[in-house]
C-alpha cells in the first residue's frame, strides 16, 4: 500500500503548486483499492519579495515546514508544479514529487497508481518503491499483494470512485 498526496483546493482535481497549496488531499492506495486517509488545509500566504511571506514568521521557506510535517508518511505528491528548493527537500524526506497538468483528475491518478501496483513498469517511481521495499522488507507493498497481483492479473482493476461519489 501506498500513501499519495495531491495538491487540490477542490479534492477532485490536481490544481494547486506545492509551496502554495492550500490543501493536500491523502489516500492509501493498494492494487484496485483507493481510500481517502486525510485532508490537509494550509493557510493562503502571500509572495512578498524575498524576505519573506506575509501570514508567517520567519523566512522564506516556512510556508513548506508544515506541509513537509503533513506528507511525512507519503510516498509521493502531485502538484501542478513544485520548486527546486522544495523538490530538493521532499526527496530528501523520501517523498517523491511528481508534477503533473492543472486540472488533472485524482481520481485518473490513483487508477494509473493502483495499476502501477498490478503491473510493474507502468509507473517508474512505483516500481523504484516497490523494489525498494521488496528489499528492505519494510511492507511498502507486502508480499500477499505482490502474489494476488500475480494470480489475478488478468482480472480488472477495481473502479476507483471519489469519496463525493458515494
Amino acid at each position: 500500500m501506498l500513501k499519495v498526496a495531491f495538491a487540490s483546493n477542490d479534492h477532485v482535481h490536481v490544481n494547486q503548486h506545492f509551496g502554495g497549496a492550500e490543501g493536500f488531499i491523502v489516500y492509501d492506495v493498494s492494487p484496485g483499492h483507493a481510500e481517502l486517509v486525510g485532508l490537509g488545509e494550509f493557510t493562503r500566504v502571500e509572495h512578498v519579495g524575498s524576505t519573506g511571506r506575509a501570514g508567517l514568521t520567519g523566512g522564506t521557506e516556512d510556508k513548506v515546514l508544515a506541509k513537509l510535517d503533513f506528507l511525512q508518511d507519503c510516498a509521493a505528491v502531485y502538484a501542478v508544479a513544485i520548486g527546486n528548493s522544495s523538490i530538493k527537500r521532499l526527496m530528501k524526506a523520501e517523498i517523491q514529487p511528481i508534477i503533473t497538468d492543472n486540472g488533472h483528475h485524482i481520481v485518473d491518478l490513483l487508477s494509473e497508481v493502483s495499476q502501477a501496483l498490478w503491473e510493474p513498469g507502468s509507473l517508474s517511481w512505483v516500481d523504484r518503491l516497490c523494489a525498494k521495499a521488496d528489499t528492505r522488507s519494510s511492507g511498502l507493498v507486502v508480499g500477499k499483494a505482490r502474489e494476488d497481483r500475480d494470480r489475478l492479473a488478468s482480472h480488472a482493476v477495481i473502479p476507483l470512485r471519489h469519496p463525493e461519489q458515494g
